[in-house]
C-alpha cells in the first residue's frame, strides 16, 4: 500500500518538477531581464549620466532624526514581458543615527519616487526630479539636490489592517488575525517560543508549553507550514512575529486543531545589502544563550544564515493528592515531587533566494536542530489505608533520564508572478525528519528497606513531507479567485524497552511492558475560494475537501489496524462591512476537523507507566467543529484601537478522554485512560482586545475573554458533564522613557476552566490533544517584567527580564470519577532573571554585489548576472 502510494505521488510530482525545470530554463534563455544591467528595460551606461546626488534628513513628528529608516529610490521602466511600465528600484540605504541619508551616482533625467519606511510609521512616497532635460541647460540647483527634512507620520489607518503606532509597536490588530511582534518583546529575550507565545493576546501557555486559544487547541505552524519542532526547541530570538488566526479560511489545513492556527514567523530580511545581529545572555539558573543571524541581498540573490545555542537549567516541584473510592481498604495517596533539568538545544538555519527575473523566484532553505536534556526527579509517595486506626506506607522514587533529539528540515519553494497584477503561482515541497532517543533509570526505595530498580529506553523517529501548490488569479481589481492542492505524508516508528534488576543485579527484560509500534498518516486536500470587494463591503467564500488514511501496528505482534476517513467538505465564509472610515464589522463561518491519532485509536493496553495505564479506541470517529464569529473594529484617534468578537463553536463527536479502572502487571488497581466521542459539546463567548496609546510613550494592550464551555459525556457514564463559565485577562504595558530606556510589564489571570486540551506541542509519537468532562483546571495568575536600554547609538540593546515575579504561576487540576478524586499542583522556574545583549549591524547598498564595469556584466563575467 505504502509503496504504491509513493509511486503514485512520484508520478504526480515528476511532471510538476519537469514543468518547473522547463519554466526556469525558458526564463534563463529568454531576453535580458528588465532592469538588469544591459537589459531591455534599462538604460546603458552610455545613454545616461549617473552623476545625480539626493540627500536630506528623515525626522519624526517632533522633528527628531529617525535612524535606521529605509530610504529607496524608484523609477518607472518598460517591462518587455508584460509590455507595460513597471516601477524598478535604483538604489537605497538605511538612514544614519541622526536621520541623514545620501543617494549618489543617480541618473539625472526623468522623474523618481522616493519611498521612506520605518516600523510604526506610515510609508511615505515623494516625487523627486533634478529638472534636467536633454538639450536643456544645467538645472538651477545643479545635480546636488537637498530634499530638506522629510517628516514621517503615524501609521495610516486602513480597513484591512491597523498597525499599532509608535516606534516600539508590538501588536497589529485586524479582523481576520492578530499579529504580535516578538522582536519587540523584551520579556521574551533569551527565552524560547513558549516565552514568546505567553505574551501574545488571546493565547495562554501552561507549564508544559501547551498553548490554548479560547480554551481550545490551535494548530502550530512555522512560516506557514506544520512543524515537527516543539515550542521549547525554537529560540524566541529567532522569531519575528506570531500570527493568531481564530477562523482560518479554506486555504488553510482543516485538521490539526479545532481552535484555529498559530503561525510563527521566523526572522528573514530581504533588504538590499547586508544586515544581521548577534546576541548573548545568561540567567540566574546558570543558563546561557547565544546566537546570531546575517542576511545578504543583491539584485538577484538573497542569502540568510542564523544559529542559536540555549543552555538551560530548570527547577520544578509538584504535589498530587488522590483519594481512591473503590477497593478494600479505601486509600489516600500523597505524592511530593522535586525535579531539575539540565540540557541544551542548538539550531541552525540557512537559505537562498534566487530572483531569476522580475517574475520568478526559487527558494532553497534548510534547518538542523539538536538537543540533549538530563531530567532528574525525586518522588515521595505516602499511602494512608484509611482504617479506623490509619496505617501508612511510603516509598521514595528517584529518576534519572537522558534524552537526545535531532530534527532536520528542508524546503524548496517556487513563486511565479504573472503579468496580470496580483496573479501568481506558488509550489513548494517540505521535508522534516526527527529522531529521538532516551534512557531512564528508576530507583524505588520502600519503607521496608526493599529496593527495586527499573530501566527504560526509547528510540523514536518520524518523517513528515508535504507537497503543495497554490494559484491566485485576480479576475479584476474587485474579484479574486484562489485554489490549490496539498498532500501531507507522515511516518512514525517507536520502540520502548522495559527491564528491571533481579536480586543478583542482573537485568531482566519485561517484554510485556515493551512498546514497539509504527503508524502512518496521509492527508490529501484541495481547495478553492472566491472574494469580491465592493465600495464599502466585501465577501469571501471557500470550500476545502480533505481525505485521509491512518494505519498503525504493533511491530512485535501480529496486530495492525487502519482507519480511513472519506472525503469531508470544509466550507468557509467571510462577510466584511465598512461602516465608516473608522468602524468595520465582519461575520465569519468555518468548519474544521480533529482526527484521532495513534494513541487514541490503538486497541491495546500500554503498560509502560505502571501508575497510569492507557488504551485506545479503534472505533473513534473524527471530531468536527463548526464556528461562527462576529467581529467589530473601531479605530480611535491618537493610536487607540478596539477589536470586539462574539463567537460560538459547536463540536460533534468531541474526542474525550475518560478515566476507568485498570489493573497493572503487579496486580494493583490503577487509573486507565481511554477515549470516546462525547454526546455533544459547545462553547460560546466574547473577546475584547483594546490597544491604547497615551502621551506617545505608553502602549497598553488589554485582552479579555469570557466564555461558557459545555460538554455532555453522559454516554460514558451517568452525570459526566461540564457546564463551566470561565474568563481570561491579559495585560501588556510598555513605557518608553528618555535615553533609549523602556519598561515592559505583562500579566495574566485565568479563572477556573474546563480542561484545556494540549496544543500539539509534542513529538510526533506522543499523545495528541484531548478533552475531558471529568474535571477542570484551577485558577492561576502571574506577572513578568522587563527593562530595556538602547546603547551604542541604538545599534545595541541591553535587556533584563524576570518571569513570575510573585511566584504565583501554579498550574493545578481537579479530576473526579466514580473511582477516585485527583488534585494536582505544579510550579516551574519562578523568579528567574535573564540579562541579554544584542547588537545590530548592516549596510544597505545596491552596488554591494555589482561590478562597476557594466560592459563586463553584459559579457557574462559577473557571476551574479
Amino acid at each position: 500500500m505504502k509503496k504504491s502510494l509513493f509511486l503514485s505521488l512520484q508520478s504526480i510530482c515528476k511532471p510538476i518538477f519537469f514543468f518547473l525545470l522547463v519554466l526556469c530554463a525558458s526564463q534563463l534563455t529568454a531576453q535580458n531581464w528588465p532592469g538588469a544591467p544591459g537589459g531591455g528595460g534599462g538604460m546603458g551606461s552610455g545613454q545616461q549620466m549617473n552623476i545625480g546626488h539626493l540627500y536630506g534628513k528623515i525626522v519624526d513628528e517632533n522633528n527628531k532624526g529617525v535612524g535606521y529608516a529605509t530610504v529607496q529610490l524608484y523609477k518607472m521602466q518598460f517591462d518587455t514581458l508584460s509590455k507595460s511600465m513597471n516601477e524598478v528600484m535604483l538604489t537605497g540605504q538605511i538612514t544614519e543615527d541622526n536621520g541623514d541619508f545620501s543617494l549618489e551616482k543617480l541618473p539625472v533625467m526623468g522623474d523618481f519616487n522616493l519611498k521612506i519606511s520605518f516600523i510604526g510609521y506610515a510609508e511615505l512616497t515623494q516625487k523627486v526630479s533634478f529638472g534636467f532635460k536633454p538639450g536643456g541647460g544645467m538645472p538651477a540647483g545643479g545635480f546636488d539636490k537637498d530634499l530638506g527634512n522629510i517628516k514621517l507620520v503615524n501609521s495610516a489607518q486602513t480597513l484591512a489592517e491597523v498597525t499599532v503606532t509608535a516606534e516600539a509597536a508590538q501588536a497589529t490588530l485586524a479582523l481576520d488575525k492578530k499579529v504580535y511582534r516578538v522582536d519587540k518583546d523584551a520579556s521574551a529575550a533569551g527565552g524560547n517560543a513558549q516565552d514568546a507565545l505567553k505574551n501574545v493576546p488571546s493565547l495562554s501557555v501552561d507549564l508544559d508549553g501547551n498553548v490554548a486559544l479560547r480554551n481550545g487547541s490551535p494548530q502550530i505552524f512555522v512560516d506557514g507550514r506544520p512543524t515537527t519542532l516543539s515550542l521549547d526547541q525554537i529560540s524566541a530570538d529567532a522569531i519575528e512575529s506570531v500570527e493568531v488566526i481564530t477562523n482560518p479560511s479554506a486555504k488553510y489545513d482543516a485538521g490539526g486543531g479545532t481552535a484555529g492556527i498559530i503561525n510563527i514567523i521566523l526572522k528573514k530580511e530581504k533588504r538590499l545589502g547586508y544586515n544581521g545581529n548577534v546576541r548573548v545572555g545568561t540567567d540566574t539558573r546558570k543558563g546561557y544563550n547565544l546566537g546570531g543571524d546575517v542576511n545578504a541581498r543583491a539584485d538577484k540573490t538573497n542569502m540568510f544564515v542564523s544559529g542559536s545555542l540555549n543552555r538551560m537549567k530548570r527547577f520544578s516541584n509538584g504535589e498530587t493528592y488522590r483519594d481512591n473510592l473503590s477497593g478494600e481498604p479505601l486509600t489516600s495517596v500523597t505524592q511530593i515531587a522535586d525535579g531539575t533539568m539540565n540540557g541544551y538545544y542548538a539550531n541552525g538555519r540557512a537559505g537562498f533566494d534566487w530572483f531569476m527575473d522580475n517574475r520568478n523566484t526559487l527558494t532553497l532553505s534548510g534547518s538542523y536542530t539538536r538537543g540533549h536534556f538530563e531530567p532528574k526527579d525525586e518522588l515521595t509517595a505516602t499511602t494512608d489505608s484509611l482504617y479506623a486506626v490509619p496505617t501508612f506506607s511510603e516509598y521514595v522514587r528517584n529518576t534519572q533520564q537522558d534524552r537526545n533529539f535531532r530534527n532536520l528540515g528542508t524546503s524548496v519553494q517556487f513563486k511565479h508572478l504573472f503579468p496580470k497584477v496580483g496573479a501568481e503561482w506558488t509550489a513548494d515541497v517540505n521535508y522534516n525528519r526527527v529522531r529521538f532517543k532516551g534512557n531512564s533509570d528508576y530507583l524505588t526505595v520502600y519503607d521496608t528497606g526493599n529496593q527495586f530498580v527499573e530501566l527504560q529506553s526509547g528510540d523514536g523517529k518520524g518523517q513528515f513531507m508535504t507537497f503543495q501548490t497554490d494559484v491566485v488569479n485576480p479576475l479584476n481589481d474587485k474579484m479574486k479567485l484562489e485554489g490549490g492542492v496539498r498532500a501531507a505524508l507522515r511516518r512514525n516508528k517507536n520502540d520502548n524497552y522495559n527491564a528491571h534488576l533481579d536480586e543478583l543485579g542482573i537485568e531482566v527484560q519485561d517484554s510485556s511492558q515493551a512498546d514497539h509500534y509504527k503508524f502512518s498518516d496521509d492527508v490529501y486536500a484541495a481547495y478553492g475560494q472566491f472574494s469580491h470587494q465592493f465600495e464599502t463591503w466585501g465577501y469571501q467564500v471557500g470550500l476545502r475537501a480533505e481525505s485521509s488514511l491512518y494505519q498503525g501496528s504493533l511491530t512485535d505482534q501480529d496486530s495492525s489496524f487502519s482507519i480511513g476517513f472519506p472525503f469531508s467538505l470544509f466550507p468557509s465564509m467571510f462577510l466584511t462591512k465598512k461602516l465608516n472610515d473608522l468602524d468595520n464589522i465582519q461575520i465569519a463561518y468555518t468548519r474544521r476537523i480533529n482526527r484521532p491519532n495513534f494513541f487514541q485509536t490503538m486497541p491495546f493496553t500500554d503498560y509502560s507507566n505502571k501508575e497510569t495505564l492507557r488504551r485506545g479506541n479503534p472505533e473513534l470517529e473524527p471530531e468536527f467543529a463548526n464556528s461562527v464569529e462576529v467581529s467589530y473594529q473601531n479605530i480611535f484617534k491618537n493610536g487607540h484601537n478596539l477589536l470586539l468578537s462574539v463567537y460560538y463553536k459547536r463540536n460533534s463527536n468531541l474526542i474525550t478522554s475518560q478515566f476507568e479502572s485498570g489493573e497493572n502487571l503487579e496486580g494493583n488497581i490503577v487509573p486507565l485512560i481511554t477515549y470516546g466521542n462525547s454526546k455533544s459539546s459547545q462553547a460560546y463567548g466574547a473577546e475584547a482586545t483594546l490597544k491604547n496609546t497615551f502621551f506617545k510613550i505608553i502602549d497598553l494592550t488589554t485582552n479579555v475573554n469570557v466564555y461558557q464551555s459545555q460538554v455532555d459525556a453522559t454516554n460514558f457514564a451517568e452525570g459526566v458533564k461540564i457546564d463551566q463559565l470561565s474568563w481570561f485577562l491579559k495585560e501588556n504595558l510598555q513605557i518608553k522613557l528618555p535615553a533609549g530606556l523602556s519598561i515592559q510589564l505583562t500579566g495574566e489571570y485565568r479563572s477556573k476552566a474546563s480542561f484545556t486540551p494540549d496544543s500539539g506541542n509534542r513529538m510526533p509519537w506522543q499523545p495528541g490533544p484531548t478533552n475531558t468532562a471529568q474535571g477542570y483546571t484551577l485558577s492561576n495568575w502571574f506577572v513578568d517584567a522587563a527593562i530595556r536600554k538602547d546603547i551604542l547609538k541604538k545599534k545595541g540593546s541591553l535587556t533584563v527580564n524576570v518571569s513570575d515575579i510573585f511566584k504565583t504561576r501554579r498550574n493545578g487540576t481537579y479530576t473526579e470519577s466514580g473511582l477516585f478524586i485527583l488534585q494536582d499542583y505544579r510550579y516551574r522556574d519562578p523568579q528567574v532573571f535573564r540579562i541579554n545583549f544584542s547588537y545590530r549591524f548592516g549596510k544597505m547598498d545596491t552596488s554591494l554585489f555589482k561590478r562597476k564595469n557594466m560592459r563586463m556584466n553584459m559579457q557574462g563575467n559577473d557571476m551574479m548576472g
